[in-house]
C-alpha cells in the first residue's frame, strides 16, 4: 500500500500551555500504520520539543494526498506562550484546531481526528460554553446523542451520563435516552471494533441496584425496562447489575462492554486499571474520535516527567478504527 493510501489520522495539540505540544513532539518520533497529521503551532510544538532536547521538523501539510507519515498544519497562537500559564487570549485558537481537524473528518480529508487535552476552565474564562470535548463534537456536528466509551487494561467502560452534577443524574436516565444510548453502542461497537454482536452489562444506578425498590426504582422503572425491550430487539444487553458486583473479574468476563450510570461510578474502575494507558472514544459521532484519559498537566509542560502512552494508544485505536471503516 502506497504512503498516500494510508489512514490519515489528525492530531489536535490541545491546550498550548499544557502537555499537549510535548506529547505531540515525543509522538511525531513513534511509527503508525498510517499518517498524521499535528494541528497546532509549530513555534509552540517546536519550542516545547527543543525545552526536552527532541528534533521536531514535521514538514508542512498541504493536502491529504501529498500528506507524509508526520506533518504539521499550523495554525498560530494568538499570544506568545509561556508553558504552565494559561491565556485566554488563545482560547480561539484552541477551538480553531478543533474545528479544522472536524471539518477534515467531515469532508473525509481525515479519516479520523486525535485530541490532546484542553483546559475547560480557560475556555470558559473567555466566555466560551465548554463542557467538554465531547459535547462540543456532538454540537458542532449536529449529532443529537453521543456516549463517552473509555478503553484500556482489559475494559471498555461507557457511561450514561457524562459531565452532570450528582445531583441531576436521576432525573437524566430517561427510557428512551438509556435505549438510544444502548444502540449506539451496539451499532459503534459493531462498526468501528469489529464485535460482531457485543454484549452489554448494564450497571444499576443505586446501590445494590436499588434492593427491590427500597435504595430507589429508577431500576424498576427505568434501567430494567429499557434493557428488556432492547433485548427483544435482538440486543446483546443484560443487567442492571450493582455496580460493585459488576465491575468484577468475573461478570465482566461475560460481556463486552460496561455501561456505568454516571461519570464516577465508572471511571474510577478504567483509571485503576489502565491510567495513562486508556483512551477515551466518542460513539454516535459521523466520524472518528478518540483522545487521551488525562488533564493538561500543566505543571509538566515543558519540563518534568511525561508519559504519552495514553496519546499513543489513542492514535493507534484511531488508525485500527479508521482501518475497520474504510
Amino acid at each position: 500500500m502506497g504512503a498516500t493510501q494510508l489512514p490519515l489520522v489528525a492530531l489536535t495539540a490541545g491546550e498550548p500551555a499544557g502537555i499537549g505540544p510535548d506529547l505531540c513532539a515525543l509522538l511525531a518520533r513513534e511509527k503508525f500504520p498510517g499518517r498524521i497529521v499535528i494541528v497546532g503551532d509549530r513555534e509552540v510544538i517546536a519550542r516545547r520539543a527543543a525545552m526536552r532536547s527532541i528534533a521536531f521538523d514535521a514538514p508542512r501539510y498541504e493536502v491529504r494526498d501529498s500528506a507524509p507519515v508526520v506533518s504539521l498544519l499550523h495554525l498560530p497562537v494568538a499570544n506568545p506562550v509561556v508553558p504552565g500559564q494559561l491565556d485566554k487570549g488563545n482560547a480561539s485558537h484552541v477551538l480553531g484546531m478543533l474545528d479544522r481537524a472536524i471539518d477534515g473528518c467531515m469532508r473525509g480529508e481525515f479519516d479520523a481526528m486525535v485530541t490532546a487535552p484542553v483546559q475547560k476552565s480557560v475556555l470558559n474564562d473567555a466566555g466560551i460554553a465548554f463542557t467538554g470535548h465531547t459535547e462540543y463534537l456532538a454540537e458542532r456536528t449536529g449529532t443529537p446523542l453521543v456516549v463517552m466509551l473509555l478503553v484500556g487494561g482489559g475494559l471498555r467502560v461507557a457511561l450514561a451520563t457524562t459531565h452532570l452534577a450528582l445531583s441531576e443524574v436521576p432525573a437524566a436516565i430517561e427510557r428512551g435516552r438509556l435505549e438510544a444510548i444502548v444502540r449506539i453502542i451496539d451499532r459503534d461497537l459493531r462498526r468501528h471494533f469489529g464485535i460482531e454482536r457485543p454484549r452489554i452489562l448494564v450497571a444499576g444506578l443505586n446501590p445494590h441496584a436499588g434492593e427491590s425498590g427500597y435504595l430507589g426504582r429508577e431500576e424498576i422503572d427505568v434501567i430494567a425496562p429499557a434493557i428488556a425491550a432492547l433485548a427483544r430487539e435482538g440486543i446483546a444487553v443484560s443487567g442492571p447489575f450493582p455496580a460493585d458486583t459488576l465491575f468484577t473479574p468475573r461478570v465482566l468476563a461475560e460481556g463486552d462492554v460496561a455501561l456505568a450510570m454516571f461519570h464516577d461510578q465508572g471511571l474510577p474502575v478504567l483509571k485503576h486499571a489502565a491510567f495513562g494507558q486508556a483512551v477515551n472514544v466518542t460513539l454516535g459521532l459521523p466520524m472518528i474520535r478518540t483522545s487521551v484519559d488525562h488533564g493538561t498537566a500543566l505543571d509538566r509542560a515543558g519540563a518534568g516527567e511525561v508519559d504519552a502512552g495514553s496519546l499513543k494508544e489513542a492514535v493507534a485505536l484511531a488508525f485500527e478504527m479508521a482501518a475497520r471503516s474504510r
